[in-house]
């Protein structure tokens, strides 16, 4: 069984700022060993340059960006929910292609986060709630674990 993994978590520059949070994690490792990682940055999918500014989430999470009752927007007020959309819709293909269950995102990114974003101030506070990607991929039905959830991952693979 496949796993869809975060890009940056797997080492590519991917991030807003042109880096990585690589993940480095024996179970990660042995996924990769097995050739069941699947990656994928929805934001670079979605067409957004790296790097890129800033974006965080206003008004609701991430199920309400997909519903167009919140948005995703840079400190500026620039509205990129459009971007953030098509990558989460780009995952989300990606998921039913490869038949993926699974998958280990980053926490905390608009796209990403599965337990916390930021709160769209742009003030580093960090609020309950999920990101665009990951809401769609719930919706699809994929299960959805940050990067320190990854033994959870694991075990939910393994049933």
């Amino acid at each position: 069984m496949k796993i869809l993994v975060s890009a940056c978590l797997l080492g590519e520059k991917v991030r807003y700022h042109g880096g990585d949070a690589t993940l480095e994690h024996p179970i990660l490792e042995r996924w990769r060993q097995e050739g069941r990682v699947v990656s994928i940055c929805p934001e670079v999918s979605g067409g957004l340059p790296t790097p890129r500014p800033p974006a965080e989430i206003t008004g609701g999470g991430g199920g309400a960006v997909l519903q167009r009752v919140a948005f995703v927007r840079l400190r500026d007020g620039t509205d990129v929910s459009g971007p953030f959309t098509v990558g989460a819709e780009a995952a989300v293909a990606l998921a039913r292609e490869h038949g993926i269950t699974v998958a280990v995102l980053k926490d905390s990114s608009p796209s990403c986060g599965s337990s916390a974003t930021y709160d769209g101030s742009f003030s580093g506070r960090r609020v309950s709630g999920e990101g665009v990607t990951a809401a769609a991929l719930r919706r699809a039905g994929v299960r959805v674990f940050s990067e320190r959830e990854i033994e959870a991952a694991d075990a939910c693979l393994s049933r």
